[in-house]
């Protein structure tokens, strides 16, 4: 665990345990050089205490490079609650995780993500202030799919020439929250969506609503297509499976896509350029961020619009240097955060 923490710079993790409600909850917070730490909280089942710990640093670091990024005056922080198979009170079990974010005093916000809902950071924030994406704040998953979206246009401008995404071929795996947003922004756009989820109903309803095209879940990767948009959960980019794809360029929101940075130098050699997925993915943590901060909705959108141009300055650096664009922007976020 020291070794983790050690290799990632992490400032400190925090163990919690509630017998009342069964919680288990894991919150690490990365680093606040730029301000508290902001980042969601996860309501997942894992193998092991050791996995649920190694996701929330691994996803906690990547925060970090995401608002530093991002320009934005915070540090990173991610929580996971470890999903039991029994829980008798959900609401109470939220409550006891918002005390524990109580208790750090502002080092660390939480906000929605993968397992938990915005009913889930209200029964947060009857305990603590330190929360958003709660009713009163809203859902920051329609921010993000803007983001994403208009970093895929940025995506195509420099892999194949041209942001016009009408006709492109763009493959969207998991259709969640921001993934079905993104998919609704690129059909508008024109362009062709082949989708997989595990949940049949999501891409039935895409294929009803969107005209997308059903693939399966293991064959997606290796389908045909311009643009890869990982929007599920993270480490889907491996030896194996960067092997199989067969696109022009990989853009999407999920987090940690990558296995370990070593992968972002196979996608390199392989002719695929590759979108930082922090980078791309940053319009959620800037809707939750400055919407915690009490700014307008014009801010907000203006702020969402530096993704695009962000995104354009690493792939313009990784072509010069002729590195892959996520060590590109791996220092740029370090020079930010440790100067």
């Amino acid at each position: 665990m020291f070794a983790l923490m050690q290799s990632t710079r992490l400032e400190s993790l925090h163990l919690s345990v509630d017998p009342v409600t069964g919680l288990k909850a894991v919150i690490a917070i990365h680093n606040s050089r730029l301000g508290p730490a902001l980042g969601g909280c996860r309501y997942l089942a894992y193998p092991s205490d050791e996995a649920a710990i190694e996701d929330a640093v691994r996803l906690a670091q990547g925060m970090s490079y995401k608002a530093a990024l991002a320009g934005l005056a915070q540090g990173g922080g991610v929580a996971v609650i470890l999903r039991p198979a029994h829980v008798e009170n959900r609401a109470a079990l939220f409550e006891a995780f918002g005390r524990c974010i109580n208790e750090l005093d502002g080092r660390y916000i939480t906000a929605i993500d993968a397992g938990t809902s915005v009913a889930d950071m209200d029964c947060i924030a009857q305990q603590t202030q330190f929360v958003t994406s709660t009713t009163a704040a809203g859902d920051p998953a329609p921010h993000a799919a803007m983001g994403v979206f208009a970093g895929i246009r940025s995506t195509a401008m420099a892999r194949l020439g041209s942001d016009n995404l009408e006709g492109l071929r763009i493959a969207i795996q998991g259709l969640g929250n921001v993934g079905y947003a993104l998919a609704e922004q690129l059909h508008a756009a024109g362009a062709e969506l082949l989708v997989s989820d595990i949940d049949h109903g999501k891409v039935q309803l895409a294929m009803e609503q969107l005209g997308a095209h059903p693939i399966a879940n293991d064959a997606l990767l290796s389908t045909p297509c311009d643009i890869l948009a990982p929007c599920g959960l993270g480490a889907v980019l491996n030896s194996n499976s960067v092997s199989q794809l067969r696109c022009a360029a990989v853009a999407g929101s999920a987090n940690n896509q990558l296995i370990h940075l070593e992968i972002a130098d196979q996608l390199e050699r392989r002719g695929i350029l590759y979108a930082p997925d922090y980078v791309i993915n940053a319009g959620g943590l800037i809707y939750v961020s400055l919407k915690h901060r009490g700014e307008e909705l014009t801010t907000i959108t203006a702020h969402l619009s530096k993704i695009s141009s962000r995104l354009t300055e690493v792939f313009a650096h990784a072509q010069a240097e002729k590195r892959s664009p996520a060590r590109v922007a791996d220092e740029l976020a370090e020079k930010v955060l440790y100067r």
